[in-house]
């Protein structure tokens, strides 16, 4: 089966090297050269565990192609698929410019049938409207005889752990009423649906609604437990006791209530605000999207509050280690980061951060470059030196067991702020450290540990 794949970001260049392993023949295309350039040179622009390995060997065998010639890319595929960025717009929906250029691309140099795939997390309705403008454009151009089929294919990729994800999915929704296209999708999926029957069929607007129903639940569940958190941070509980007596209950399960300082990334920002956006425009009052995105912002400065209450409010001059700067763990990706929110308050407040990050160095000197206020630390370690207090926010394995003698000899201060609730809190007071975390408030008293 020959796929294009139009997008080389995490989802277009995990999905084509995915299919591409499985012996599909497989052209990737992106309209930025240097990109695919790097692609055809075995550099791989993103950090996503297994994947650099998997481009580079299938690659190698060359049933994975990178392109920027489009009318090759078209004539490639029987089958389009199209997974391109849709940040948000200027009025909080989605911005489908890239979306649109695909398809008119696919529409202005297709010869044959052609079954496109929408990938990309679009607003409900976009499908109809896609497949409709391409017969429209195909009959223009004296084409009609060419039929093009439009499916919604939405992906539910976790970054950090998306090349499994994509190779093995817990379920694979296929939004089309056409009997052709089901079949050419189920024979598309059909190695990676070997163990259990893991196709969901249904309309396009309800698999395009299913999506940002997916992401807007789990970042609802986030939102909900960090409120829960500000209210035993008041109360003087302990949001960790509180998410296991109700993360055992196996209706509320303990994906997701895990508490930190916020919800970031690429998806989880844009796709609230884009379905809020929706709602409001089919007269929908969006009450609780509304009340997950603004704890959420709320929350990416829960860290300064105890910072600055800490220091009380003296933090001129002071300096901060921050260990983590991507959003989660595994990943090289800033977008929408806490950590980055964190960062640009305490310059504003004229404090320093000594920052590392085991994946995203190189992309925080690409949005920041020669900041004043930031040094780069070649390691975790490195970061102390000098600093006042120590910061974490991100999950990364290679901060969650570290040398507490060495962090108390380190910091002036010889406080840690916890974003992620990583530190046993016996642990850490017990080596001379002041600790602050989230919903973990400083006058609960942990008997024994866990």
């Amino acid at each position: 089966m020959k796929v294009t794949v139009f997008g080389t970001g995490y989802v277009g260049l995990v999905q084509a090297a995915v299919f591409a392993d499985v012996g599909f023949d497989v052209v990737c295309f992106d309209i930025d050269s240097r990109k695919i350039e790097a692609l055809n040179e075995g550099k791989i622009p993103i950090y996503e565990p297994g994947l650099e390995n998997l481009v580079q060997r299938n690659a190698g065998e060359n049933r994975l192609r990178f392109r920027t010639d489009v009318k090759m890319a078209v004539d490639h595929g029987d089958i389009q698929i199209i997974a391109v960025g849709t940040p948000t717009n200027a009025s909080g929906g989605a911005d489908l410019r890239n979306v649109e250029m695909a398809i008119s691309a696919v529409a202005e140099h297709m010869t044959d049938d052609k079954l496109v795939v929408i990938k990309s997390t679009v607003p409900v309705g976009t499908g109809d409207a896609i497949e409709e403008n391409m017969s429209v454009r195909l009959n223009a151009r004296g084409s009609d005889k060419c039929k093009v089929i439009v499916v919604s294919n939405p992906e539910f990729l976790k970054q950090g752990s998306a090349v499994n994800d994509c190779m093995r999915p817990d379920r694979i929704i296929i939004g089309t009423n056409d009997p052709e296209a089901n079949l050419m999708m189920r024979k598309l999926y059909a190695p990676f649906n070997r163990n259990h029957e893991k196709f969901i069929v249904m309309d396009r607007r309800s698999a395009e609604l299913t999506k940002y129903a997916a992401n807007c639940m789990l970042a609802t569940k986030i939102s909900f437990i960090n409120e829960i958190a500000a209210l035993a941070d008041a109360l003087g509980a302990d949001i960790e006791h509180i998410r296991k007596g109700i993360g055992s209950d196996p209706r509320i399960g303990y994906d997701f209530i895990y508490p930190g300082v916020g919800y970031g990334g690429s998806c989880f920002p844009k796709d609230v605000k884009a379905l809020a956006h929706t709602a409001m425009g089919v007269g929908v009052e969006p009450w609780l999207l509304n009340a997950v995105e603004k704890r959420n912002l709320r929350q990416r400065y829960a860290l300064f509050d105890k910072i600055d209450a800490f220091f009380g409010g003296e933090l001129q001059g002071k300096v901060f280690a921050f260990w983590g700067l991507a959003f989660k763990p595994n990943t090289n990706d800033m977008r929408e980061a806490p950590a980055r929110a964190l960062m640009e308050r305490l310059w504003e407040v004229g404090a320093t951060v000594h920052a590392y990050d085991p994946e995203a160095m190189d992309e925080c000197r690409r949005i920041y470059g020669n900041h004043a206020q930031l040094v780069m630390a070649t390691t975790k370690e490195d970061a102390l030196a000098g600093a006042d207090a120590l910061v974490v926010n991100t999950e990364w394995k290679a901060f969650q067991a570290p040398d507490f003698d060495l962090i108390s000899r380190s910091l002036k201060a010889q406080v840690v702020f916890d974003g992620r609730n990583i530190y046993d809190l016996n642990t850490v007071r017990g080596h001379g450290l002041t600790y602050f975390g989230i919903g973990r408030s400083s006058n609960t008293v942990v008997h024994g540990t866990e």
